[in-house]
């Protein structure tokens, strides 16, 4: 077995909470109080929006202070107040993020971060969510944090595009007792139930568990698109000492997610207002769409602390998806009468496995004035794929007057069966040194990525046996003031194989790794003595070895040509304040541009010049009315074009929030209204239709706590 014999390393979760619990309560009788008290897990709960710790940015259990690159975190009291229904709503509310670029989808999670697609840039307790078109959504239930790393992050997680990439936390076992049950209602028939339970065995036992689960029927706002799940995660942990922990992490999810159709953007995004198409407008055909999707892993964490220097942490996850859906697509407006609109078939099964380990060796030692947390490690993953794709014919249907339950038959045109394995293998190290207040952070990281993946088509077929390998890294310095300001600069690389799907002009030969460089200077302010934090940065991020179309004696081949450029600036605050306040506040500004290929001198599809948030929640701490509370928001995206080739311009949208809550013992009601006014905004457009983004939504929850 590859998880067997790869199991030498080990993963302590540093720190389990019966230890935590008997190390504050000497703290209680010390005049160290409230450091002890207030020290953060990367991993565990968070009371309140702000951390301050992560290993997302450093795989080391390190202060988000020292980490010289930007972070932010989504906490699970932020989701909460928000009632977030995904993992892109969940980061609407972040900086250098555009958390739903594509409108309602209830399939994919497929952020943009600091101008680049993170659709393949997820991770689930630091493994990679692997998946040739992007990671399935998540649920955000089983979450007990998001982090967002932006910027090149290949140094510590390999192959990845340069924008950054997300890392979503599951929720763990507790070690106090945990207890909730919530329901919800909310627009386009959507009701949800879910539990959260939790705490040791037994009292005094060295074992300790967590169940979350949660249903849900329920629509979208798209007619005939629905968005049904079934999800339940077990977690155990194992801590025999102080100096041993072994977690395993499990959850299987299923889906029934309807697909969207795109709608023409001759009626959503040109005509005047008055001819625009109904958000709830579907163009498939419910006798012919399906979807059943089944994403089932099981990993452990395991970790061994030798003595105070030096410990071995282990994680390693296998995970398989099983999806079988078809849909239908609009394909174009008929040229001979512009309310016809043509559509085709998408038939598509895939068979998915992934086996991810990554073994780690920390040691905090010094060296004369100098101490250091060293890190060295070594991670494997391999993807295994067969996936099956149809392309057909369709009825063609009339946009204004649609009618459904037509016979649609699969009759495919074009057939795509695809075996293919892709592996990679890293070997990387770390140094994090301190002098003082100043702060040095060096890695390395050596990668070998194989692709060996046979494609057979109705139009001929393709062997793709090529390998890989980069060397990665990132610098980074920072001064450490007393007063919590950390001002920082930093250097990192990433790369990213590209698989090409037609042969390049030169013949042929294999593509060349896309490459990442990021330069980024900012400063990040922690106040001593309330809970905040403030962040800057400025940044100018590159991508090369990017696929670009050429056309070369009539035939269009694709090389490696382009080029993207981003610069950009992010502020972003965070506060939690004692006396009931939370507040976000984020501005971004990215000067994108496709610097060579085709398209050059035009700004890349979906990236916007300007973005800003602010979100505020607020609950009453005592008195006659203790309990009560309420929120708003206001979300801006600047305007953006649809396409590279700069052709189509969707507008600006400002969108407004508000919750309303009250909490009285272990009840909770809340009620959440996102797009409070209803605006009307067209979120994209390809090269099949455009898509909207959310009208106005209501959610209405009642959890129960004990």
């Amino acid at each position: 077995m590859v998880l067997a014999g790869a199991g030498i390393g080990a993963i302590l979760v540093s720190g389990s909470a019966r230890a935590q619990q008997a190390a504050t309560a000497i703290a209680l009788e010390q005049v160290n109080v409230e450091a002890t008290a207030t020290r953060q897990s990367p991993t565990g709960p968070i009371d309140g929006y702000v951390a301050r710790q992560t290993l997302t940015g450093s795989k080391t259990d390190t202060p988000i202070l020292e980490v010289p690159q930007s972070i932010s975190v989504v906490t699970r009291d932020q989701m909460d107040a928000r009632a977030v229904q995904n993992v892109g709503q969940a980061l609407d509310y972040s900086a250098g993020v555009l958390g739903q670029p594509f409108g309602t989808d209830p399939r994919f999670d497929a952020p943009i971060i600091r101008g680049f697609s993170a659709a393949n840039s997820q991770y689930l307790n630091g493994l990679k969510l692997m998946r040739d078109a992007g990671a399935v959504s998540i649920e955000p239930y089983g979450l007990e944090r998001v982090d967002v790393l932006r910027g090149p992050a290949s140094v510590l997680y390999g192959q990845g595009n340069p924008g950054g990439l997300i890392n979503m936390i599951s929720k763990r076992p507790v070690w106090d007792p945990l207890g909730e049950v919530q329901a919800q209602a909310g627009t386009f028939g959507r009701y949800s139930g879910a539990f959260d339970l939790g705490g040791a065995f037994a009292p005094g036992a060295d074992v300790a568990y967590r169940f979350t689960g949660l249903v849900r029927q329920g629509g979208t706002q798209t007619d005939q698109v629905d968005d049904d799940r079934y999800f339940f995660a077990p977690a155990i942990t194992w801590k025999p000492s102080d100096d041993t922990s072994f977690t395993i992490l499990a959850n299987v999810q299923y889906d029934q997610s309807g697909t969207p159709v795109g709608l023409p953007a001759a009626y959503t995004v040109g005509p005047p207002a008055e001819n625009l198409l109904s958000r709830n407008l579907f163009l498939g055909d419910p006798s012919f769409d399906s979807s059943d999707r089944t994403l089932a892993s099981i990993g452990y964490e395991f970790e061994h602390r030798f003595n105070d220097a030096w410990q071995v942490r282990q994680n390693a996850r296998y995970l398989k998806l099983d999806w079988d859906y078809r849909s239908l697509y609009f394909s174009g407006l008929s040229t001979t009468d512009p309310a016809i609109g043509q559509r085709g078939t998408s038939v598509n099964g895939e068979d998915q496995n992934t086996i991810t380990i990554d073994t780690q060796i920390q040691g905090d030692v010094s060296t004369g004035p100098i101490s250091h947390t060293l890190l060295l490690g070594f991670d494997y993953r391999h993807f295994s794929q067969s996936n099956t794709t149809e392309f057909g014919s369709a009825p063609p249907i009339n946009i204004f007057f649609p009618v459904y339950n037509m016979s649609i038959l699969n009759t495919p045109t074009y057939v795509s069966l695809v075996d293919g394995v892709l592996s990679q293998a890293g070997l990387y190290a770390q140094d994090q040194m301190k002098l003082g207040n100043w702060m040095l952070t060096v890695g390395l990281r050596q990668d070998w990525a194989t692709t060996d993946s046979t494609t057979l088509t109705s139009f001929g077929n393709t062997v793709q046996n090529q390998d890989d390998e980069a060397l990665t890294g990132r610098v980074g310095l920072t001064y450490l003031f007393d007063n919590g300001v950390a001002p920082y600069v930093s250097y990192s690389t990433s790369f990213e194989p590209v698989i090409g799907n037609m042969p390049t002009a030169l013949g042929g030969a294999p593509f060349q790794p896309s490459k990442g460089e990021q330069y980024e200077l900012g400063v990040k302010y922690q106040p001593v003595g309330w809970n905040g934090f403030f962040t800057a940065a400025l940044y100018d991020l590159k991508q090369t070895n990017v696929l670009s179309s050429e056309l070369i004696g009539g035939i269009s081949y694709q090389t490696q040509t382009g080029e993207v450029q981003v610069k950009g600036v992010e502020l972003s605050a965070t506060t939690s304040l004692a006396d009931g306040l939370n507040l976000i506040a984020n501005y971004t500004y990215m000067n994108a541009e496709i610097t060579q290929g085709l398209n050059a001198g035009n700004r890349p599809a979906n990236v916007p010049q300007n973005m800003a948030n602010l979100w505020f929640d607020y609950t009453v701490p005592s008195g006659q009315f203790a309990g009560f509370g309420g929120g708003g928001g206001v979300r801006y995206v600047g305007d953006r074009y649809a396409l590279d080739d700069n052709s189509i311009l969707l507008a600006a949208d400002t969108l407004f929030d508000a919750a309303i809550h009250y909490e009285r013992g272990p009840f909770k009601a809340q009620l959440n209204v996102n797009n409070i006014f209803d605006e009307t905004y067209v979120a994209s457009c390809g090269f099949f239709g455009c898509y909207y983004g959310d009208g106005r939504t209501v959610v209405a929850t009642v959890t129960y706590k004990w």
